[in-house]
């Protein structure tokens, strides 16, 4: 008899919980509802409507976790300017890796009107949050070139990694010296945490300078993860390292690049 009383009272709790939609999907699930392969898409728009442009301008953001109501006004600030090429952001949509977080972000950014490229940080990676990201935006590493210059965009996220993949990831590095050598002739390294951050492979950070001195014309390199404006020659090579302020702060970089030469400014909405 006791045995029948607790499978009535399993049943009914499982029909209680049905009704009161308490069973819900995993936070982490891969089943991702809407626009996927967002990076990939977008650097084929840039690389079309900026080849053979000289002057290319684009707006620097990042670490817009949690910072819902900012990333809004973002977009419509960005939307109501008619001079950026495209927006790049460098990563940390998310503070736990979550699936929600990551399509939350995504539907904000897909109001920009300009296209835009999205780098993993260090947030992001937690738990399996490196799947989604690769669902959502595309591969951890990648690149594109806007005009005459190579945007090479990595993954700097060691300290979250359990090394069964090269952070950095030096093969990419050197393959993208070669690939279409012949379509840019200065460079651009974009990442979301810098060397000497506690999250960069610092064992490694004067042998991956070296590596990005050895593409042509490197230019300066992007990062955020710090959440302020930093401008700092880290190795002292004359190769600046420009931090933008997390979109809470209301702020984010304006890059303006022309043939040999660069500038930046802080832009507040």
């Amino acid at each position: 008899m006791k045995i029948i009383h607790a499978f009535w009272f399993l049943l009914i709790g499982i029909l209680l919980m049905s009704g009161c939609e308490m069973f819900d999907v995993h936070p982490y699930d891969g089943d991702i509802k809407g626009k996927r392969d967002i990076n990939i898409s977008n650097i084929q728009r840039i690389e079309e409507e900026m080849r053979d442009k000289d002057t290319i301008r684009y707006a620097l953001i990042s670490d817009s976790q949690r910072w819902y109501d900012e990333l809004d006004d973002f977009v419509d600030f960005a939307n109501n300017r008619d001079d950026l090429d495209f927006i790049v952001h460098t990563g940390d949509l998310t503070d736990f890796g979550v699936t929600k977080e990551f399509l939350l972000q995504r539907d904000i950014l897909e109001g920009l009107h300009r296209p835009y490229v999205a780098l993993i940080g260090n947030h992001d990676v937690l738990a399996n949050g490196d799947d989604i990201f690769r669902i959502v935006f595309g591969p951890l590493n990648f690149s594109f070139i806007a005009g005459r210059t190579k945007f090479v965009c990595l993954n700097t996220n060691a300290l979250e990694s359990d090394y069964s993949n090269p952070i950095p990831d030096f093969s990419f590095i050197q393959a993208q010296r070669d690939a279409d050598k012949d379509k840019f002739d200065q460079t651009v390294f974009v990442m979301h945490a810098k060397p000497t951050s506690e999250q960069f492979n610092n064992n490694v950070k004067d042998v991956f300078q070296y590596s990005i001195n050895l593409f042509p014309n490197l230019l300066y390199a992007n990062h955020g993860h710090d959440h302020r404006y930093q401008n700092e020659d880290i190795f002292n090579d004359g190769i600046y390292y420009y931090g933008t302020p997390n979109i809470g702060k209301r702020q984010f970089l304006l890059f303006t690049i022309t043939k040999n030469s660069y500038t930046h400014e802080i832009i507040s909405f």
